[in-house]
């Protein structure tokens, strides 16, 4: 009898915790995971990239970089996601939250992520409470972060290290392209298709309002009649202020509340050179020699107006 209880006891502690891992895991992929299982390649060939299918708003963003780079050299790469941080969002729940801040990074092929020894602190400091990671195991060139909190992470660091030609074979010395998306506050669509409640939301039909009401969850369940008298009736997510009340005329796909997107998302690109050291020296020395054939030159100049006037006072 005891060991009955005992499984009985262990059956339900087993299934307390598989739901409260798969809620976790649910709610773990409503970030860049989602870009990450749908697309193998978050760059589209017409270069758009992923995170704007789902964060439709444009909003500017500036990104940073050295424009040229020694091999095995570590350097980082900023972008910057600014926003006004007095403006808020609706969350999932309908409360107001704050905005949060996401970027991805597309290397050139060989350029990945530096290691944490290679990282300066400095770069740690600021980058505390940040995880970046590679796309995939495919793309390790292509680094993403977030969503995390943006009024204290509008610039976003990535400390990258270059690859050495002498010991890849794919990588050249040449000057390559780089690709950066940076976006503030959550997406107007699921990777599913379905809106998220950061959009406006139109009439089903054309007719008049003949009900408003809320839900248990707070939510406005919203009662059109057409003139041929087809009742319908639609459900506006919590938190979103209505823009209609009852009795209204509307028409189909009128908006019914006020837009309550404030962020949005960027994307820049910039060009990088891998360079050779040898031709640094041979520039430097090529510089050099300029400027001692420069400077012997006016010697020379010197010397013979000297020489000159000695011939004239003779």
């Amino acid at each position: 009898m005891a060991t009955n209880k005992f499984f009985k006891s262990l059956l339900f502690t087993l299934t307390i915790a598989i739901t409260v891992f798969s809620v976790t895991i649910e709610n773990s992929l409503a970030y860049p995971v989602f870009a990450q299982q749908g697309y193998s390649n978050p760059r589209a060939a017409n270069g758009k990239l992923a995170c704007a299918n789902c964060h439709l708003n444009q909003k500017a963003i500036e990104i940073e970089a050295p424009q040229a780079v020694l091999p095995n050299s570590v350097f980082e790469v900023e972008i910057k996601v600014p926003y006004d941080t007095s403006k808020q969002q609706l969350g999932a729940n309908g409360q107001k939250v704050d905005l949060n801040v996401g970027g991805i990074v597309i290397l050139p092929k060989g350029f990945k992520l530096a290691a944490k020894n290679q990282i300066p602190e400095e770069v740690k400091q600021k980058n505390k409470g940040v995880f970046i990671s590679p796309y995939s195991t495919e793309f390790d060139n292509i680094l993403v972060v977030g969503p995390i909190a943006g009024k204290t992470h509008q610039e976003l660091i990535f400390p990258v290290v270059a690859p050495d030609p002498a010991k890849n074979n794919d990588v050249k010395y040449l000057t390559y392209p780089m690709y950066a998306g940076g976006n503030r506050g959550r997406g107007q669509v699921y990777p599913t298709g379905e809106k998220s409640n950061i959009n406006t939301f139109g009439a089903i039909q054309t007719g008049q309002i003949s009900d408003i009401t809320t839900t248990e969850k707070n939510e406005s369940n919203i009662t059109i009649i057409s003139s041929d008298g087809t009742k319908m009736s639609q459900i506006v997510p919590a938190g979103l202020k209505l823009i209609v009340k009852q009795g209204d005329i509307v028409k189909v796909d009128q908006p019914l509340n006020i837009d309550p997107n404030v962020g949005g998302f960027g994307q820049e690109e910039t060009e990088i050179v891998l360079q050779k050291p040898e031709r640094i020296i041979g520039y430097l020395a090529f510089c050099f020699s300029v400027l001692l054939t420069q400077v012997l030159l006016i010697l020379k100049k010197k010397q013979f107006e000297k020489v000159q006037a000695a011939e004239l006072n003779f």
